[in-house]
């Protein structure tokens, strides 16, 4: 694919897979979007107590955590599309209990359901794009996929505003994100399939061989390794590349928790704590695609470089902002620093990923990929927790830029070794027990 076409088709592909791919994506996010500030609230009008009910909210990181590796083995099995299509369903059974949970004990269980759905929904998605989209376009086309995403999570909490100034009944977000789910798995059922409009050797589209039957499924493969074959095998890439992987979801995960305790830390009011954010956030998706360009012409270091260290920078500068009378200006612009490093990171974690997995039979290796980066975010907020609970505030933002600055010198290190087409694009990744 030249130069001069290559934006053009990329476009055309990139359009052929909205109904399948970004479209499903932006209704789960909205939903989930909408229902997510509410959980804790709704958890402490069925009895939990304040620690009770960040334990409940947590449930949704935990089953994500735990499906991702039972959904590696169901794409191998069933296809992305039926997967993605099941997922949504279940979630469904999820928000329906969720709505009527008559105790904490249930609700907790549907937040989890929703969580291992979620996992399930999200990895189907990243193993059809791993096996469809060219390489001169995936960061583009997975940089977009995490921008949906993002779109549908920043624009859910107005939505629920609105549900709630409306109905005044919480519930209502919980119906709404029902609704969602069952426009999701509609489109994915009967929405274009964009294999059978795109699966055509002659445009250079796809690497696989066309037999002129429709795909609805994984790419046929000669032999399926299995689930923890796959790990075992992939072992190296996923103990040096996956922890790289892990320190940058950990980073972005950190400041989500660090901007608004600093805020209350530095005694601003919720009002301009929310603004702050919220610019971070504005300046974080607005930067989702140009993520995806960088990595696709300069390459992946290109973006993860950058982002890691301005990142890094930001957590650490702000550390020694405290005491500072000009406290509030330098909370303002290091939050606005973290949103410019977290939008350019955007894609990284699903580019990365599908560039070192298998061609043939990527879900099993996604699954044990994307385990290992939801633990690193999952376990950053911990961190911080713990850190500032023994120590300070201040030393756990310090602690988060260093990992920052380490996550850094692991992607410097270990992707020209294990991606090396990132540097001349068509390439071959070369991976597995000789990695």
């Amino acid at each position: 694919m030249s130069d001069s076409t290559e934006p053009a088709d990329a476009r055309a592909v990139l359009w052929k897979f909205g109904p399948m791919i970004y479209g499903p994506t932006v209704l789960f996010a909205l939903g989930e979007g909408a229902v997510i500030p509410l959980i804790p609230v709704i958890a402490a009008q069925l009895g939990a107590d304040v620690a009770t009910a960040a334990l409940v909210a947590s449930a949704l990181v935990v089953g994500q955590l735990c499906g991702n590796i039972p959904a590696g083995w169901a794409v191998a099995r069933i296809g992305e599309r039926l997967t993605m299509a099941i997922a949504g369903a279940i979630s469904l059974v999820g928000v329906v209990a969720l709505a009527l949970a008559p105790v904490l004990g249930v609700f907790a269980a549907s937040v989890f359901l929703i969580g291992f759905c979620a996992a399930a929904f999200g990895l189907a998605r990243h193993s059809f794009m791993t096996t469809r989209v060219p390489l001169t376009f995936r960061a583009r086309a997975l940089s977009l996929l995490g921008g949906t995403f993002r779109l549908g999570m920043f624009i859910g909490p107005f939505i629920a505003a609105g549900l709630l100034a409306v109905f005044g009944d919480e519930h209502a977000t919980i119906w709404f994100f029902g609704g969602c789910l069952i426009a999701c798995v509609l489109l994915v059922l009967f929405g274009p399939d964009p294999e059978k409009q795109l699966a055509n050797p002659a445009n250079g589209t796809f690497e696989q061989e066309d037999t002129g039957e429709p795909v609805s499924g994984s790419i046929p493969t000669v032999e399926r390794a299995g689930v923890f074959r796959t790990m075992w095998r992939y072992r190296r890439v996923l103990a040096r590349l996956g922890l790289a992987a892990a320190t940058l979801s950990a980073v972005r995960s950190a400041r989500q928790v660090v901007l608004p305790l600093w805020g209350v830390l530095i005694g601003l009011d919720a009002q301009t704590i929310a603004l702050v954010v919220g610019i971070s956030g504005a300046i974080d998706f607005a930067l989702f695609y140009a993520s995806g360009q960088v990595m696709d012409r300069f390459g992946r270091l290109w973006a993860a470089l950058p982002a890691m260290v301005l990142m890094g920078a930001g957590f650490l500068a702000l550390a020694f902002t405290h005491d500072l009378d000009s406290s509030a200006m330098w909370f303002a612009m290091f939050g606005a620093v973290l949103g410019v490093g977290n939008g350019l990171s955007s894609g990284i974690l699903l580019t990365l990923g599908a560039d070192v997995a298998p061609k043939t039979d990527p879900a099993p290796f996604l699954g044990s990929w994307r385990t290992l980066t939801d633990a690193g975010g999952a376990a950053a907020p911990l961190l911080v927790s713990g850190v500032a609970a023994l120590s300070s505030l201040a030393l756990a933002t310090g602690l988060m830029g260093l990992i920052g600055f380490a996550g850094a010198a692991l992607f410097a290190v270990f992707v020209p070794r294990f991606v090396p087409h990132t540097r001349s694009l068509g390439g071959e990744t070369g991976l597995g027990d000789s990695a």
